[in-house]
C-alpha cells in the first residue's frame, strides 16, 4: 500500500538528483492530473467549470475515507471529474495498484454509497463498484484512472521506449470488461519526464509527447486523456525539461501541480506557504508560485482552457518556529496525523487556525508550529484568478483532506 505518492520530500530528492541532469535540461530547455434514483441531468461542463478531485485508493484503510464520503460530504454534487489514484506503471505497462481495494474489498451497508451491502458472490466489489454506484446517482460525473504518482513514476521511462505498447496495456486495463462503465478515460501523473523526482528520468525531452500521442491514438476522441504536470516555472526547470506545449494537442487538459512549492524537507526553513498564488517579498525561490506556472505554460502556447488550477486540501508545516510571519527559521517538520510536516485541512482548521495570509494563501502559527494551507476564503481568491485567466477549471489533492461537510470544495466555483 502506498502511503504518499505525492512524495513529501520531493524537493530535497529532486535537487540532489537533478545535478545529474542539469546540463542536459538547460541545453534542451525551451525558450519561451445501485439503486438510488439518478439526479437530474445537467448541461455539459463549459471551459472554466471543471472541478476535478483525486480519490486515493489507499484512503479506504487508515483514513476510512470511502466513496460514500464523496456523496455524504456534498462533494459529488460539486465534482465534474474524479481522478482515481493510483494505478502502477511497471514493465513498460499500466498495472493495477491495489487489487483488493479496487475490486475485492466487501463494503457493508453502512459503508456503501447506496446502503446495500456487498455479497460474497457478486462479480465486482471494492472501490470500483462503489464508483459505479456513485455514477448512478450522478450520471454526469466522470471518472479517470490516474497512473503513476510520485512513488510509481519511475516506470514511465521504460514505458516511453514503446509508447504504442504502453498505450495498449493502459487501454486494456482501463477498459477491462470486468469493470465496464467505471472509467471515462486516463490521467497520467509522471513525476517528472526527463527530470528528477523520486528517481531521475533521462528519457529525453520528446518522451512525454510521444507517450501522450500514443494514448490519444489508442483511447480515441471519445475518452478523456489528461495529465498532472510539474509546476516548476524556473528557467531550465522541469517545465522546460519536457515538451508540454507540443503534447497539449493530445490532452483534454493539464493539471499543473501548483502546490508543494515549499515544505519541511527544508527542515530549518525558511517557513513559506506551500501553495502561493503570487510572489511576495522574501519568497525563498523565484518563480515558485502558481501564477508563474500558469504564465509560463500559457507563454509556451498551452491554451488557458487546457490548464486547471491546482489546490491542496492539506497544509505543510514546521516546528521550532518563533516568528509568526513567513520567512522564519525552524528545527524540523511539525507533527502530522499520518506523517511529519503535513496534515489535512480538516485537522488544521481546528488544530492551528489561520492567523494571516500571504501571496493568496493562509498561514498559521500556534505554539512553536507554523503551517500554511488554503481556506475557503483563500480558495475564493484563487477562483477569482482562475476566472480572470480563463482557465479550464480547478483540481485538488485530495478529497479526504476536506471537512465532512465539504468546506473547501464548496468554495470552488
Amino acid at each position: 500500500m502506498l502511503t504518499s505518492p505525492r512524495a513529501r520530500f520531493r524537493a530535497l530528492v529532486s535537487a540532489a538528483c537533478c545535478a545529474v541532469l542539469g546540463a542536459g535540461l538547460l541545453a534542451g530547455a525551451s525558450s519561451a492530473t445501485a439503486g438510488a434514483a439518478p439526479s437530474e441531468a445537467a448541461a455539459p461542463a463549459a471551459a472554466g467549470s471543471k472541478v476535478v478531485g483525486y480519490f486515493t485508493e489507499w484512503g479506504t484503510y487508515d483514513r476510512k475515507y470511502f466513496v460514500k464520503n464523496v456523496e455524504t460530504s456534498g462533494s459529488a454534487a460539486k465534482l465534474t471529474h474524479i481522478n482515481y489514484a493510483f494505478g502502477n506503471v511497471t514493465g513498460g505497462k499500466c498495472a493495477m495498484g491495489d487489487g483488493y481495494a479496487a475490486t475485492d474489498k466487501a463494503y457493508t451497508a453502512a459503508e456503501s454509497v447506496d446502503g446495500v451491502a456487498d455479497t460474497w458472490d457478486q462479480p465486482l466489489r471494492g472501490n470500483f463498484n462503489q464508483l459505479l454506484k456513485l455514477k448512478k446517482k450522478h450520471p454526469n460525473l466522470k471518472v479517470l484512472w490516474s497512473f503513476g504518482g510520485w512513488t510509481w513514476s519511475n516506470g514511465f521511462g521504460e514505458a516511453s521506449k514503446n509508447p504504442a505498447a504502453f498505450a495498449q496495456s493502459c487501454y486494456d486495463l482501463v477498459k477491462n470488461s470486468k469493470w465496464s462503465g467505471v472509467f471515462d478515460g486516463i490521467d497520467i501523473d509522471w513525476e517528472y519526464p526527463n527530470a528528477c523526482g523520486n528517481t531521475c528520468d533521462t528519457s529525453g525531452r520528446t518522451a512525454f509527447t510521444n507517450v501522450m500521442a500514443a494514448l490519444r491514438a489508442k483511447f480515441g476522441s471519445s475518452s478523456l486523456v489528461t495529465a498532472a504536470i510539474t509546476a516548476d516555472a524556473t528557467a531550465g526547470g522541469k517545465i522546460d525539461a519536457a515538451d508540454y506545449a507540443g503534447a497539449a494537442q493530445y490532452v483534454d487538459w493539464y493539471n499543473p501541480m501548483t502546490y508543494d512549492f515549499f515544505g519541511a524537507w527544508d527542515a530549518k526553513g525558511p517557513t513559506a506557504p506551500h501553495s502561493p498564488l503570487n510572489s511576495y517579498s522574501g519568497i525563498p525561490k523565484a518563480d515558485y508560485y502558481s501564477s508563474a506556472t500558469i504564465t509560463k505554460l500559457r507563454g509556451l502556447g498551452v491554451p488557458a482552457s487546457k490548464l486547471l488550477l491546482g489546490i491542496g486540501f492539506y497544509g505543510r508545516g514546521w516546528t521550532g518556529v518563533t516568528q509568526a510571519a513567513p520567512g522564519g527559521t525552524a528545527t524540523g517538520p511539525a507533527a502530522g496525523t499520518y506523517e511529519q510536516g503535513i496534515d489535512d485541512y480538516k485537522v488544521l482548521k481546528a488544530k492551528c487556525p489561520a492567523t494571516g495570509t500571504v501571496a493568496g494563501t493562509a498561514y498559521a502559527k500556534c505554539g512553536n508550529d507554523w503551517w500554511s494551507y488554503d481556506t475557503p476564503a483563500t480558495i475564493g481568491t484563487k477562483m477569482t484568478y482562475k476566472n480572470q485567466q480563463g482557465l479550464g477549471g480547478t483540481f485538488f489533492w485530495e478529497l479526504s483532506g476536506d471537512t465532512t461537510g465539504g468546506e473547501l470544495i464548496k468554495a470552488i466555483n
